[in-house]
């Protein structure tokens, strides 16, 4: 069992925290704060999804399962780091001033256009998308890799073909108004 404290702790979101894990440096574990483990599972099932699409994992972190900690079972992924072996920031740190944007214009603004694309290009869904959950990984100096590190799934995709499902039905008992079975099986 690895025991996780405040000391290792590199990230914090609204219902999740990332510690580093104690025994590899390269790994982060992520622990459910506040309300229930279904953005966990949401964001394992969606991994599981691009892994049997075969997308490669460029600009997310890769997922290895799950490990027993003192804080229960929880998930471990690369950690996000910058080519001087420390913890990378997120967008927000590059976008909370006028300087450190200019300071960084061309690394953020190719790597941006390298993320839209790799979404696009590997057609992956983000509930989210969110200075806060954009990792920016230096590469060295002046160029940087971006990941998605928080909020990856298919909510989008499961709204859309919701929203068409119930589209469908509405039409379907509109068009066929006498049919009283078939309203009462679908409302």
């Amino acid at each position: 069992m690895v025991t996780l404290d405040k000391s290792s702790l590199v990230g914090k979101g609204l219902h999740r925290e990332c510690y580093k894990h104690p025994e590899n440096e390269n790994l982060c574990i992520k622990v459910t704060v506040h309300g229930n483990n279904i953005e966990s599972l949401r964001e394992i099932k969606y991994y599981k999804h691009l892994e049997k699409r075969d997308v490669p994992l460029d600009m997310i972190p890769r997922y290895y399962g799950e490990i027993e900690t003192n804080l229960g079972k929880r998930s471990v992924f690369d950690l996000v780091m910058d080519y001087n072996d420390t913890v990378s920031k997120t967008l927000v740190y590059y976008f909370s001033s006028d300087d450190k944007t200019e300071e960084h214009y061309n690394g953020l603004s190719e790597s941006l256009y390298f993320l839209k694309d790799y979404l696009l290009q590997h057609q992956i869904i983000t509930l989210t998308l969110d200075p806060k959950n954009i990792a920016c990984q230096k590469i060295n100096a002046r160029n940087f890799r971006l990941f998605i590190i928080d909020n990856i799934g298919n909510i989008f995709a499961q709204k859309k073909i919701l929203r068409k499902w119930n589209r469908f039905e509405k039409n379907i008992l509109n068009k066929y108004k006498q049919n009283k079975v078939l309203h009462r099986m679908l409302t």
